[in-house]
């Protein structure tokens, strides 16, 4: 069977991780890697014996299947408008823009040149939300609250070290971790209504929020409480927790989860079984099968309720 071809835009960290994902995967081809750092690109040539371009219409000439966008949120909108310009299909990273404004025009040029579009949502696609998901199907009795707790020793980490990521015009945890569990949560109990919130940042407007506290509810009337704090004493710890009147589900630093029930201590249930890979689903819906992705139209919901918490 002919192989998925793949252009990727941007190679950063996560960018890289896609390349990396496209070259383990039989099924796929990556056509050209671009970046405008001449540096980046040849270090990358000879790492991984890829093509590369530091011209984005060379890429976007090779026409690929899907083209990732990999780059900082303020340029998603103007590249996905060159690329649904080609026809081509489009994989963003998420956020999905720099803003719901944005985000519109996406989605927008995607539903005119009638292409096929995805986000990079890669907490969707590992194990333990599988894990998760088998938790709540049982046992939970009534959901009557979700919870998100993040804490950052500081921001940005000490390995995504860039130009943008600690900037208030696109930095930022709200928008670099809440929307993989916003849109978790908007995959499992559907939308949400923020209700309340404050977002504090720092005196230097230049740097992005340090902290923020809100809450939500979802649209079937979950309250939903959502804590995020930068810049404190204690190691990194990711919480996503929905209790249930029979059980609590905790899924904890991206990867581990938990079950509790009255009186008792919390137990780690292994998540052992994923589903298949985003890069799998994104070649399934080229060959009209079922596949799970996340098309532009979800991001935007999610970009709506990050603009909210940012303000």
């Amino acid at each position: 069977m002919t192989k998925t071809t793949i252009g990727i835009i941007g190679t950063g960290v996560v960018g890289e991780r896609i390349i990396n994902q496209a070259l383990q995967n039989e099924h796929y081809e990556i056509a050209a890697i671009f970046d405008t750092n001449e540096e980046r690109t040849a270090q990358l040539a000879e790492k991984y014996d890829v093509p590369t371009t530091n011209d984005l219409q060379a890429l976007l000439n090779l026409k690929p299947d899907w083209v990732y966008i990999g780059t900082p949120p303020v340029s998603h909108a103007t590249l996905a408008e060159e690329i649904a310009k080609q026809g081509l299909h489009i994989l963003s990273e998420k956020p999905l823009a720099h803003d719901a404004s944005d985000g519109e025009t996406m989605v927008r040029v995607a539903n005119d040149a009638n292409v096929k579009t995805a986000m990079h949502f890669p907490l969707m696609y590992g194990a333990a939300v599988h894990q998760l998901k088998k938790e709540l199907a049982t046992g939970m009795g009534d959901i009557t609250r979700i919870e998100l707790h993040t804490y950052f020793p500081e921001w940005p980490r000490k390995w995504q070290q860039n130009p943008w990521i600690a900037s208030r015009e696109q930095g930022g945890f709200i928008r670099e971790i809440f929307p993989h569990y916003l849109q978790l949560t908007h995959h499992l109990f559907g939308d949400l209504n923020i209700l309340a919130h404050e977002t504090t940042y720092p005196e230097n407007t230049g740097l992005c929020e340090t902290g923020v506290s809100a809450l939500a509810k979802t649209t079937s009337g979950i309250p939903v409480v959502i804590n995020g704090l930068a810049g404190i004493g204690q190691e990194e710890r990711i919480d996503y927790k929905i209790f249930g009147t029979e059980k609590v589900v905790t899924l904890r630093n991206w990867s581990q989860v938990y079950t509790s029930k009255a009186y008792e201590p919390e137990v780690e249930v292994p998540a052992k079984v994923a589903p298949e890979s985003m890069l799998d689903a994104c070649r399934k819906i080229l060959l009209g099968e079922e596949a799970f992705i996340v098309p532009f139209e979800e991001g935007l919901k999610v970009q709506r309720w990050i603009d909210e918490l940012l303000k």
